[in-house]
Parts: C-alpha cells; structure tokens; sequence
C-alpha cells in the first residue's frame, strides 16, 4: 500500500521483517514439539531458539536465495540454517510450505483485526460523545433527498454508532474464524508428522486447530474476512456521504473542521471542501474490491494449488492498510465534525411546516374523514406550499374541508416540534443502554 494510507503499526504487521519473525516462530514452536515427541533431539530444538530468537533475517539474503531456488520457503529455511548450523536439519520435520505460510498469514489476519477492532472502538467513543452532545438538536430527516419529518442530530449519530457496533461484532467473528493454525503436512493428512504438533503451534501463536485443512486452510475463512473488511467499509462510506451531503452550500448543517492554513481550492480561495470524506468514500470502493478476489479463491484444485497465494500477497496488506487508515480518518473526521444547529433549525422551517403533514393526515381520520379524503386536503394544501404560495398552517386553516374537522386550535397542535422528538430516549436507550 502507498504511504499516503498506511500507519506504521499496520504496515509493520505485513513486512518481510514480521512474516519472517512469523515463520522462525512457527517452525521453531513446530520443532520443540516434536522434540516431546522424541521424533528430533531437544538439544536440536534447543540450538535452533537459540540461535533464531534473537536473529535478525536477513531479508536481501533470503530474496537471494528465492532468486535461485524459485520457492521462498526453502529460501528461508536456507537462511535460517545459515544462522542455525547443523541443527537445522530438524527444522520443517514432516511439514509443508503451506504449514508455514497459511498458519503465518492467519497469524497476521488476526493481528490487523485487533488493530481494526480497536480502531472501531475509537470510532464509537467519538460517535457515542457526539451523539449525546446532539440529543435535542432538531433537523430535517430526509428520505429520497428530500425533507421528511424532523429528526435530532444525535438521532443520526446514534443510528451510526448501532451500526458499527454490528461492524465491531463482525470483525471480532471474522477473527475468530480466520485465527486457525495447520501443520498438517502434504495434502493435509498428518503421515509425516503428528496432530499434536499441530495442536502445540496452535496454541503458542494464539489459534485454533484447523479442523480439516488438505494442505491449505480452506479459503472461505478468508472470503468472510475480506468480506466483512468490504462491509465495514461500506459502513464508513454511508457516514462519509451523509457529511458530504451535510456540508454542500445550499444545506450546511455540518461540516469537516477547516484547519488553519488549509486551502480549499487552488483557482478559488473561498472554497471549503469535504476532501476527507470524499477520500474516504474512495477508500472504501477498494477495500469492496478487494473482497471478490478473496471469494474467487475459495474455489482451489482439489487438495490445493497456488491460484490464491499471489491474491493474497496483494489484498492481505492493502485490505486491512486501507480500512485501517479509513477507520482512523472517519474517526478523527466525527471527532472534529463542525455542527450549525442554526441552519438545521432554518432548514426545517424551509418547507414551511409541510413536515407536519403526516400528523394532519392521521388527525383528520381521526375525525372520521377517510384515508384517501385525508390525503387530498392535505395534499391540497401541501402543494402551494412547494411553490412559495404560503405557509402551510395557514393554508390549512383558510380550507373549509379542513375546518370541518379541525379547529385552529387543534390545527396548532399538529404543528409542534416536540411531538417528533419524544422518543429520542427510547432509542438512545436502545443504542447505548440505559445507564
């Protein structure tokens, strides 16, 4: 991934440094368990910690040696007996390079979905303080882009956050699932080496037995993984454009905080553009991308083959790097939002009072007049409206229909904006309990 999105803790999970740390660790785990086993010598075991604990692998040696052999385990393992010595013959006992390198890539999967769940966490402080912030701030809720009924600020913030407590639910089972170890050895059915070796390694990096694995972890494990990064991001991107929308000129409610010294644009200086969530929403149709490939995968040759592995080299780092810069970018985005109560409340006057129609409609059958009557003289009086011929409550009481039904007084009373917001407890209660 380009620098411009990445963080140096996610970047550092996926560099050659790492995986290499990834690899001695699972084989040198993989030798002392059979060293219990009696199938190598301890002190062979022993040797190859000794010497590889503390070792720093040489990545331009090891791409040497892949230049050569053409196989990138062997190469390692090469390397490795460079810094071991004669001990590490025992190393990679019954094993396949599939042992090593699906087993190392859940062990990273798992490491960027800690990073990600925590960054969600973030998320949701933010999202959660915001929200509370904005309890009774009034605006203009909107279906189809155009003004609905009123809503508060804080109701729009508490629908975000319940939706990335789904995307924080989400990750923690997409890590549960991808977090599996294999040491099976070749086509997965433990002739050369024994389940318990399997079981040993599993338990030193943190995983779970994979049940099955024919060589290779099967690949719907990570299918759901990458789907469930595509998820979040697109999460991400519904927050994005709901601010993108709320900062356009002719709406400005909120808008992304403007640093000083930050310019708009280099041809017009009064501009003040949503270049964050824009970016983000841009970040999100990758990470999307990235998850096809991942389900493209699932379908290998019988007991495997390598169709996956150059997909997997290029969707495992940029995946979680992307998401990961998105999530911390949205975060510090709703961290810093900029609200304008003022021009919500000016918004919801706009239409003046058609967002009370439906409280009309429901009076006035409540007074006997049909459903479709109701309509009517609502819509009757609605439409003027739209085209600046008046108010709508105004309308409403100069209709003898209406009157007929309603009184002045009564008609007021439909009127009020408190009415819309009375539940507003109930559903944060819902979002963030009752405490």
């Amino acid at each position: 991934m380009i620098p411009r999105y990445s963080r140096p803790e996610m970047t550092a999970i996926w560099s050659p440094e790492t995986r290499f740390r990834i690899w001695f660790e699972i084989e040198a785990h993989a030798t002392t368990a059979l060293a219990e086993l009696g199938v190598v010598p301890k002190e062979a075991a022993a040797k190859v910690w000794e010497k590889g604990r503390e070792a720093v692998f040489d990545v331009a040696r090891i791409d040497e040696i892949e230049r050569v052999t053409k196989h990138d385990v062997i190469a390692f393992l090469t390397h490795l007996s460079e810094i071991v010595g004669p001990e590490a013959r025992f190393v990679h006992q019954g094993m396949t390079s599939s042992d090593v390198l699906d087993t190392c890539l859940s062990v990273q999967l798992t490491r960027a979905a800690d990073i990600l769940i925590a960054d969600v966490d973030t998320l949701l402080d933010h999202l959660k303080r915001r929200a509370f912030e904005h309890r009774m701030t009034p605006t203009i809720g909107r279906s189809h882009g155009i003004h609905a009924e009123p809503v508060t600020f804080g109701l729009k913030l508490a629908g975000y956050h319940a939706e990335f407590q789904r995307a924080r639910a989400r990750l923690v089972a997409a890590r549960a699932e991808i977090a599996t170890c294999a040491i099976s050895g070749a086509v997965g059915t433990f002739a050369n080496i024994d389940p318990r070796v399997e079981a040993y390694v599993a338990e030193k990096m943190g995983l779970a037995v994979e049940p099955v694995s024919t060589q290779v972890i099967p690949r719907d494990r990570h299918a759901m993984f990458f789907a469930t990064l595509g998820v979040v991001a697109s999460s991400i991107e519904r927050l994005a454009i709901e601010i993108r929308h709320l900062q356009r000129s002719e709406v400005y409610e909120a808008e992304e905080f403007f640093s000083e010294g930050q310019k708009g644009s280099s041809a017009m200086p009064h501009k003040r553009n949503p270049v964050l969530t824009e970016n983000l929403t841009g970040l999100a149709r990758m990470v999307r991308a990235y998850a096809l490939p991942a389900m493209e995968n699932v379908a290998l040759w019988h007991e495997r083959d390598i169709s996956h592995s150059s997909v997997e080299r290029m969707i495992g780092p940029d995946s979680t790097i992307t998401l990961d810069f998105a999530l911390s970018r949205v975060a510090g985005v709703v961290d810093k939002l900029v609200v304008y109560p003022e021009n919500m409340q000016k918004n919801l006057d706009r239409l003046g009072g058609l967002v009370h129609s439906q409280r009309v409609l429901l009076a006035l059958t409540q007074k006997g007049v049909s459903r479709e009557d109701a309509y009517r003289l609502v819509q009757r009086n609605a439409m003027p409206v739209w085209r600046g011929e008046g108010d709508f409550l105004t309308l409403l009481k100069a209709d003898a229909e209406v009157k007929a039904a309603l009184s002045d007084l009564e008609l007021e009373e439909l009127f009020d904006l408190g009415y819309h917001l009375k539940q507003v407890d109930t559903i944060f209660g819902r979002v963030f309990g009752t405490d």
